[in-house]
């Protein structure tokens, strides 16, 4: 079993900065792409940046300039700095893995999410 934790999230004053962080646990051969997306009030979840194991990455283009996602494989750790926050950013932000694991018939991968941390920018 793989846990992802969040955190991070809490309160921001529009122009501020905030920090996320997702580690994992558990059953940890190798993590592969990792990814932060975020989910607004009465909306689907949506991606907001994702990183290779490589550190090559991908970011929604409402927040490139302004986020930054990287990762520490030796923690099994993904960050996301978030700058310039906007009012807009306010959401429910959740931690996505590709885990390979060790199982009874070798390694296998599985895709696990985070329970999520709310960041909350006032204007």
């Amino acid at each position: 079993q793989v846990q992802l934790v969040e955190s991070g999230g809490g309160l921001a004053q529009a122009g501020g900065s905030r920090r996320l962080s997702c580690e994992a646990s558990g059953n940890v051969f190798r993590i592969n792409t990792m990814g932060w997306y975020r989910q607004f009030s009465g909306k689907q979840r949506e991606l907001v940046a994702n990183i290779t194991r490589t550190g090559k990455t991908i970011y929604t283009d409402s927040v490139k300039g302004r986020f930054i996602i990287s990762r520490d494989n030796a923690k099994n750790t993904m960050y996301l700095q978030m700058n310039s926050l906007k009012p807009e950013d306010s959401a429910v932000y959740y931690c996505n893995s590709d885990v390979e694991s060790h199982t009874m018939w070798g390694l296998e991968t599985g895709n696990y999410w985070g329970r999520g941390t709310q960041v909350t920018v006032s204007a």
